[in-house]
């Protein structure tokens, strides 16, 4: 029979066994997590590794920044990629110039300015579709003015057109295109004769007489565009310079309201992005 003394001894090397094997499994577990690639940190350790993998390339800050904007711009950044592919579609301009009469208009219209503005979708590098405000105003010749009772006299006219855009260059920095297309135009002519006076004693212009008319008209031309470079050379930018056909379906001479029909040639510089 064993002593009391022995069984204690027995008791207290069993359990310092069982608690060293019990640590080496521990030990052993938490090892096999650590190896493990696809243990529950393993984005983290991930991107670690791709900042260090950054690191060791030595890319630059804004080598960086460029290549995440390529990456939203082709899309590949998942939601937010794709909003930015929209607002990278949209298309405005916005520019300014003359105008010169020709064909019949030369004895009912003289010379003056314009103004342009628009708004649209790029499709393409090649081709965009727009949207075009476009107000101008010419003054009457004398004898006409003269006619119509009148000391000073104008020719307003605003248009609201689509008119698409084809870049015949799309990948240079400097390019050609075509432009043109239809919609709405309405044109007034004014004559007008000063009358005295205001509140501080200056002579007051006022529309003496006056007629104006609705219709359809079209346009068609030719402009230059040069791409301004951008911080990567990838601008989207243009200045442009243009002229335009501008055919007017006006009442005729003959009509009330009408000088025939109204052709002009507007040269407007401006930018478009």
């Amino acid at each position: 029979m064993s002593s009391p003394r022995s069984m204690s001894l027995m008791r207290r090397v069993c359990f310092l066994s069982g608690a060293a094997v019990f640590a080496t499994v521990f030990v052993s577990a938490q090892s096999s997590i650590s190896s493990n690639p696809n243990a529950q940190f393993s984005a983290g350790d991930s991107s670690s590794s791709a900042f260090q993998l950054v690191a060791d390339d030595d890319v630059t800050g804004a080598g960086a920044l460029h290549d995440a904007v390529a990456a939203l711009n082709s899309g590949g950044a998942g939601q937010e990629g794709g909003h930015h592919g929209l607002l990278h579609g949209l298309a405005f301009e916005a520019g300014g110039g003359f105008n010169a009469p020709i064909g019949n208009d030369t004895p009912y219209i003289t010379w003056g300015g314009n103004f342009t503005g628009g708004a649209g979708v790029h499709f393409s590098r090649r081709f965009s579709l727009l949207g075009e405000f476009q107000f101008m105003d010419n003054k009457l010749p004398g004898a006409l003015v003269a006619a119509g009772g009148g000391q000073t006299g104008d020719a307003h006219i605003i248009s609201l057109t689509a008119d698409p855009v084809i870049d015949l260059f799309p990948k240079s920095s400097n390019s050609i295109y075509l432009t043109g297309g239809v919609g709405y135009y309405h044109k007034s002519t004014n004559f007008n004769i000063e009358e005295c006076c205001d509140f501080y004693g200056y002579p007051v212009t006022v529309t003496a007489n006056s007629f104006s008319s609705n219709q359809l008209g079209a346009n068609i031309g030719l402009g230059y565009s040069h791409r301004l470079g951008g911080v990567y050379g990838d601008g989207t930018m243009k200045l442009f310079a243009e002229a335009r056909y501008v055919y007017i379906h006006t009442p005729p001479i003959t009509a009330t309201d009408g000088l025939g029909t109204t052709e002009l040639i507007p040269v407007t510089f401006g930018i478009r992005w």
